[in-house]
């Protein structure tokens, strides 16, 4: 295998020949832009998790190589064309190969065996997916955070690089959008000419007067801004000697040309340097530094606060909350806490990233920045999380006001929210992240705001929510992704779901196309399904799901746990709840008497008990948990749920959960003798119901489908 700088070289070699620039157009149209008719569906997005596919890391690094030398913009012939594109793809994998061969080089099955030897903890080990790792932030996330992000920084940027914050925004929209135009027109355009003049590489440019056209903004606004992030002409990259080296091109990722047009090849790039490269300006500034590092902490704070105030409501959010000892000595500070019901979340937020130093796989420094983006953020956590419900202290919200602990907390989940792009977030998390196991506080919830954003966009409910993360967190040592898009995504379309038996789940960057559709339609306007087909949809216009969202928003603790049981159920499981509703629901509004369905479910060690009349509230309590725990005790279950509605309208009148470790008890034994056993399925309930009371064929099907008796349950009968 050759070595990582002899392929470096040749690349390098190869990106100065001339006309090089047309092959990372090509690179950039083919594996950057989305194609689609009408609607925008998953599938269109599927070329971006190809293996052929080039990172945009691999094309910013060929662009790099590119302007180490005078850049010659000569069309190269077909010919030559193609054995560039072949030559450059054959080089970079080449070069992948090499930077994973540590991943693999010290996996000696006999060395593993025989000493405490754990290979995973190299931290040399981290360049590969460090630089492999792809975005796991939204275009449109860089472009309006960045508002929000330098907001308090005006000043400062008006006086020093001469626009604020939210003219740069409008800037680079704008040449987004004309990006989309032009590379469409280009493209379509080739029809018109010869093949040897095809290039996307037109499509790639523009000048100051285009931009102001389609967007209205001054020119000597857009002037400004482009010079900020357009390289200088004698620029030559000359630090840039290795994949994990600064590529200047990252910070300034447009060129100018002759001619005066400038020259953007990824959009993708511009909007990452505007959410970052302005906090790198301030930085050098040595009389601002310390301005500008207060105002990025109070950005990441503030952003998470709003984003789950979305989710839970102010009344359950509180910020920068202090935790005091009887003598008012501060004993821990949190930056956002959550409470609700029996459950807790503490975050905490940073504002460090991966340094320089870092990505080149510099061991000292990834260990230390890794400390303190992350470790030192889950120690406080754990710290606050230790003293959150003692008694002997008290929480202090950002006013004074003394915080009351309404109820024991049940659970508690630390989140470590990091507010840039931390390269390979998760692979450093799962093998260098120390933390305690405790079945009162969770498993930690490492991320960057751009996850936060997505979880608090798709799961707008606190039930929602804290059921996804509550299984995110449990699944910690069996999940493996890419990034937390990727898991997001697979929870809203498949429901998070690992069995006990599983060691481990993998899940590939591909899932996260359903997600990608639906946030591009909120956010961009774009036309598609805003709503991934999957948990969020399946239950909608259900009995069952009509019961979720009457208790989506309570904190009431067994409301809570009734609701991590009803959005576990799975899809027949669904199924056959949702009849079983309709069923007592039908019976008692038609006879008027009682009637009750019961459901058991081994894998989750529960049940739920449905029962549906019109006693009075304290009667049909009583006889509600008498019920639940006998069929709690039958089954041997550990958790067990009870529904009463009402037999008028099918609303909730009241739950009831029971969660203990199932022991024998002589008393339970005598109790269920003789008991009726549940029936196997809702058909078998319907089955037994018409006995008692006759269902015509031609009659609605009691189970609630709105199809005729003979069209539904009947004929399931006689399957």
């Amino acid at each position: 295998m050759r070595s990582e700088q002899d392929i470096f070289e040749d690349l390098s070699l190869l990106c100065r020949l001339p006309g090089f620039a047309h092959v990372i157009a090509y690179f950039c149209y083919r594996d950057n832009f989305v194609r689609y008719n009408d609607d925008l569906k998953s599938e269109d997005l599927q070329h971006l998790s190809s293996p052929s596919r080039l990172l945009r890391t691999e094309i910013a690094t060929l662009i790099g190589l590119m302007i180490k030398g005078e850049v010659d913009y000569t069309l190269p012939p077909p010919i030559i064309f193609q054995q560039y594109i072949d030559r450059a793809e054959g080089l970079l994998e080449e070069m992948h190969r090499v930077l994973a061969e540590p991943l693999f080089a010290d996996f000696d099955k006999k060395k593993l065996e025989t000493s405490d030897c754990n290979p995973a903890v190299k931290w040399s080990m981290l360049r590969e997916p460090i630089f492999y790792n792809g975005e796991s932030a939204y275009t449109f996330q860089y472009r309006d955070f960045s508002a929000k992000k330098y907001a308090a920084d005006t000043s400062w940027l008006k006086q020093n690089k001469g626009f604020a914050i939210d003219s740069a925004r409008e800037v680079v929209g704008a040449i987004g959008k004309l990006h989309e135009q032009k590379v469409h027109s280009t493209h379509v355009g080739m029809s018109q000419i010869s093949r040897d003049e095809w290039t996307i590489l037109p499509g790639l440019m523009f000048t100051i007067q285009e931009i102001a056209g389609i967007s209205g903004i001054d020119e000597s606004q857009i002037e400004a801004v482009l010079d900020a992030f357009t390289l200088p002409a004698e620029e030559r990259n000359q630090h840039f000697n290795s994949v994990n080296d600064f590529n200047v091109t990252t910070a300034k990722p447009m060129l100018r040309m002759a001619s005066g047009e400038f020259l953007l090849f990824q959009d993708y790039s511009l909007l990452e340097a505007l959410y970052e490269s302005p906090f790198y300006w301030m930085s050098g500034d040595k009389s601002y530094v310390n301005t500008a590092m207060e105002n990025r902490g109070r950005f990441t704070e503030g952003f998470c606060q709003e984003r789950l105030e979305l989710v839970f409501g102010k009344k359950y959010v509180f910020p920068n909350v202090k935790i005091l000892k009887p003598k008012h000595e501060t004993v821990g500070e949190i930056d956002i806490l959550i409470l609700f019901g029996d459950r807790a979340i503490i975050l905490q937020a940073k504002s460090k990233r991966l340094t320089l130093e870092a990505r080149k796989g510099n061991d000292l420094r990834i260990k230390e920045d890794f400390k303190k983006a992350i470790q030192h953020s889950y120690d406080q956590g754990l710290h606050c999380a230790k003293h959150l419900d003692d008694s002997q202290f008290k929480l202090v919200d950002s006013t004074g006001q003394e915080i009351p602990l309404s109820c024991n907390l049940k659970e508690i989940y630390i989140f470590c929210v990091v507010s840039d792009h931390y390269p390979a977030l998760n692979y450093q998390v799962r093998h260098f992240l120390s933390f305690e196991s405790n079945p009162h506080i969770l498993p930690p919830f490492v991320m960057d705001i751009f996850t936060l954003d997505a979880m608090t966009e798709m799961l707008q409910s606190p039930l929602y929510f804290l059921s996804y993360i509550n299984r995110r967190v449990s699944y910690a040592e069996k999940l493996h992704a890419p990034n937390e898009l990727t898991t997001l995504s697979f929870h809203l379309t498949h429901n998070l779901w690992i069995k006990n038996d599983l060691t481990v789940i993998s899940l590939s960057g591909d899932i996260s196309s359903e997600l990608d559709v639906a946030m591009a339609v909120r956010r961009e306007g774009v036309m598609g399904r805003s709503t991934p087909d999957g948990i969020l949809t399946r239950l909608k216009s259900t009995e069952l799901g009509r019961i979720v969202k009457e208790i989506e928003t309570e904190p009431h603790p067994d409301v809570i746990d009734l609701g991590f049981f009803l959005l576990s159920i799975g899809e027949d499981g669904a199924i056959d709840v949702n009849r079983g509703i309709s069923l007592v629901v039908s019976r008692a509004r038609l006879d008027g008497k009682h009637h009750d369905a019961t459901f058991g479910f081994d894998d989750a060690e529960s049940g739920i008990t449905i029962h549906c009349n019109k006693f009075p509230a304290s009667l049909a309590a009583d006889h509600l948990r008498n019920h639940c725990e006998k069929r709690k005790y039958s089954r041997k279950a550990k958790t067990w749920f009870g529904l009463c509605l009402s037999p008028v309208d099918g609303s909730l009148r009241f739950t009831l959960g029971l969660n203990s470790k199932w022991e024998q008890n002589s008393q339970m034994d005598e109790a269920i003798k003789g008991a009726p056993k549940p029936y196997a399925s809702v058909v078998d309930a319907i089955k037994a119901e018409n006995t008692k009371l006759k269902t015509g064929r031609n009659d609605p099907c009691p189970c609630g489908s709105g199809k005729k008796y003979k069209k539904c349950c009947q004929n399931r009968q006689r399957r």
